[in-house]
């Protein structure tokens, strides 16, 4: 299958124009220059991944509200005063020229999450600011105001920025995630195709939780967890707001699938993952997260000739390609060419699931124990996770 960010590029904000910027499994990461025809199976088919989403280790608070009694309108009303459009602008022009023009690269949505001090906060995703040289974000009114970026994290596709807080009436809640039931009645509100369609509000249902995408990003391979909904959901809408009856944010509207036949298939990111990765942003500025300071090659990917001395009970894992010398893995001695099969005793299928591991039930200061081949010999390597 294809799945399509839904942001906008410049080309796209003509009424009678359908062009929408497509991703398949493997595009994520360079999103804003890359087009395809809206709606045409154009992409190589990727792949989509059933298997049990990440788990979210820790439990974050999230903000309540007490109960709404507004109606569908008026809460859609409110809302969409902390929905905003995020214009992303890139260098352009002749090498050849003096100075080197910023023009409009791309559109998407965001969410007015968090005012504190003299600023407020605002949550995409991170494809739909990824490469910018400028950041302009769209209100309500349609006026533009400047943006900073705050922090991102390509392998979430989740970013923060923040304008002015004087710009900022409301700040949207966000609900819990976890508490969804397929059948759930749910309205996503962004800008498909562009500013000319601001505001658009589109309402469906939580079509299942817990789905699992497999995408690549500038950061590599992820399984992204993700809330399907048949909500309408296009390109421009990417970084907006899926809400539920209490207005409440329960995700950030992301991609969908992209192929011809296909309808109403779309993604948002669940709001208890987004809610302590912004947090950790607007705290850092990035997400830290364990280094291991090894490339890796999946075992099924790679000649027969080095997997032969395994015994017959290991059917999955990772070789090491290359160490840094600089990093834990190598100071533990780990090298090139050992074959891992385990982290803490659970068995590694592939890297991705050595990231997923590493990532979401590990940390740094934590203790990783890897159980390697080296050639027939079967070894343990222990040593505490940093980061780079």
């Amino acid at each position: 299958m294809d799945y399509e960010t839904n942001h906008t590029t410049k080309k796209e904000k003509g009424f009678g124009k359908r062009i929408a910027t497509t991703v398949g499994a493997g595009l994520l990461g360079s999103v804003l220059t890359l087009g395809v025809v809206f709606n045409t199976n154009l992409l190589p088919e990727a792949t989509s991944n059933a298997k049990t989403p990440v788990e979210q280790t820790t439990n974050y608070p999230v903000q309540q509200t007490a109960a709404n009694d507004l109606s569908l309108t008026d809460m859609i009303e409110k809302a969409s005063s902390a929905i905003v459009g995020v214009v992303n602008y890139q260098n352009g022009g002749s090498p050849f020229m003096q100075e080197v023009e910023s023009r409009e690269s791309g559109t998407g949505s965001g969410v007015i999450y968090k005012v504190e001090d003299d600023y407020a906060y605002i949550i995409t995703n991170n494809h739909v600011i990824e490469d910018a040289q400028k950041l302009e974000v769209s209100l309500e009114n349609g006026e533009k105001v400047a943006a900073e970026l705050v922090g991102q994290d390509a392998l979430t596709d989740l970013a923060v920025l923040k304008i002015d807080a004087k710009h900022a009436e409301y700040a949207l809640p966000f609900g819990d995630s976890d508490a969804l039931r397929s059948g759930d009645s749910v309205v996503a509100i962004g800008n498909p195709l562009g500013l000319d369609f601001s505001g658009t509000v589109t309402k469906g249902i939580i079509s299942a939780k817990n789905r699992s995408i497999n995408v690549n990003t500038s950061a590599g391979e992820w399984a992204l967890n993700v809330i399907q909904t048949d909500a309408a959901i296009n390109p421009g809408n990417s970084g907006g707001a899926l809400l539920n009856s209490a207005g409440e944010v329960i995700g950030i509207n992301s991609l969908k699938i992209a192929k011809d036949g296909v309808e109403g298939i779309g993604f948002a990111i669940p709001s208890n993952d987004v809610i302590p990765l912004a947090e950790e942003m607007m705290k850092s500025g990035k997400i830290e997260r364990p280094y291991l300071g090894v490339s890796m090659v999946d075992l099924d990917q790679i000649s027969a000739q080095y997997t032969q001395f395994l015994p017959d009970n290991i059917d999955g894992g990772v070789i090491i390609a290359n160490v840094d010398p600089n990093a834990a893995a190598s100071q533990a001695g780990i090298q090139s060419e050992d074959i891992v099969t385990e982290i803490n005793g659970t068995p590694i299928e592939n890297a991705q699931a050595l990231k997923r591991i590493l990532y979401t039930e590990l940390k740094i200061g934590d203790q990783a124990e890897f159980t390697i081949y080296r050639g027939t010999e079967k070894q343990t390597v222990s040593f505490t996770l940093s980061a780079k």
